[in-house]
């Protein structure tokens, strides 16, 4: 049983402070589902409340939570946080949508970074469907939707950067949420799912990972020094300002639109959610040409046919 109309539902979102995490609460919020989120940084869930309650019918409920989702302790409790504050045993929605970037290289990149970006990516996923699958049984029709990324099936930003940790993370997710399909049917098929592979979307990703990861690392920096900039002159807050502005206002799609194309796809009971032209064009042409997905000549072709132009 699809859920179709969110109206008078209860969704809990991750990373609900910038980006799509944001404009999913916000489109939620306005056609009266109640909505938990949870973020590290409490001033930009502040800020998402904020729009929200103001474009919520009344008696539409926003709450959120300080809460990582690497930290399976903190989702647990934030779980049972959202019982108490909704005064409910069940949810209808949940979108595991956190996410950073970092710890590019397994072979010569930092352990921490790399591992930090995985649990985030692909932990924060699992400790998600776990915290909340109890509340999501009790309802009549639940639905989940775990991000994964192009590099769910595409596991690089070229051959020249290495992108290991967020890619293996993506293609877990990716993976994780087909086997969800097979095992809710079987054992609890009132609770559908779905997978989102965004491309290049617009939001904070770049700089979010740098504050994240407690840093500017080398491979967030790369974008900066192919622009002829030397991070090495420049402060901490703006290299993270000169890359969510490069990473944001370049991508093809805003956050908002990526937002609406998984509603609709969620709506419409789709379990493979590609959203942007870019991410359809990159599926066809890796299912296409596997053996040269990893090539120079793959990324020029792309390049040539005006998708992906930074990489």
């Amino acid at each position: 049983m699809a859920v179709k109309d969110f109206a008078g539902k209860i969704a809990v979102i991750t990373g609900g402070g910038t980006g799509m995490g944001r404009e999913l609460a916000l489109a939620l919020a306005s056609e009266g589902c109640s909505v938990a989120m949870c973020d590290v940084s409490a001033a930009n869930m502040a800020e998402t409340e904020r729009l929200c309650r103001a474009a919520a019918p009344q008696g539409t409920m926003v709450h959120c939570t300080r809460a990582d989702v690497a930290i399976e302790a903190e989702m647990n409790a934030w779980a049972d946080e959202v019982r108490t504050a909704f005064d409910t045993d069940k949810i209808h929605l949940l979108f595991n949508n956190a996410g950073i970037g970092g710890g590019g290289s397994f072979v010569a990149g930092e352990r921490a970074a790399w591992e930090r970006t995985f649990n985030i990516c692909f932990y924060g996923v699992i400790h998600g469907v776990r915290a909340f699958l109890p509340l999501l049984k009790n309802a009549e029709a639940g639905h989940i939707v775990n991000t994964s990324s192009i590099n769910g099936f595409w596991a690089t930003l070229g051959p020249q950067r290495p992108h290991t940790a967020y890619s293996a993370a993506k293609f877990a997710v990716k993976g994780f949420t087909e086997a969800l399909i097979v095992d809710l049917a079987n054992n609890a098929p009132h609770i559908t799912c779905s997978v989102v592979m965004p491309g290049h979307i617009g939001t904070e990703i770049a700089g979010n990972s740098m504050r994240i990861q407690g840093g500017v690392e080398k491979e967030l920096s790369f974008i900066l020094e192919t622009q002829g900039i030397d991070p090495s002159t420049l402060s901490e807050d703006q290299i993270i300002e000169l890359a969510n502005a490069d990473f944001r206002d370049t991508a093809p799609m805003s956050s908002a639109e990526a937002a609406k194309v998984i509603l609709d796809g969620v709506r419409a009971g789709q379990w493979r959610i590609l959203v942007g032209e870019d991410a359809k064009v990159l599926d066809q042409a890796v299912r296409a040409h596997p053996d040269q997905a990893y090539t120079q000549g793959f990324l020029d072709s792309l390049q040539a046919k005006g998708h992906f132009p930074n990489l």
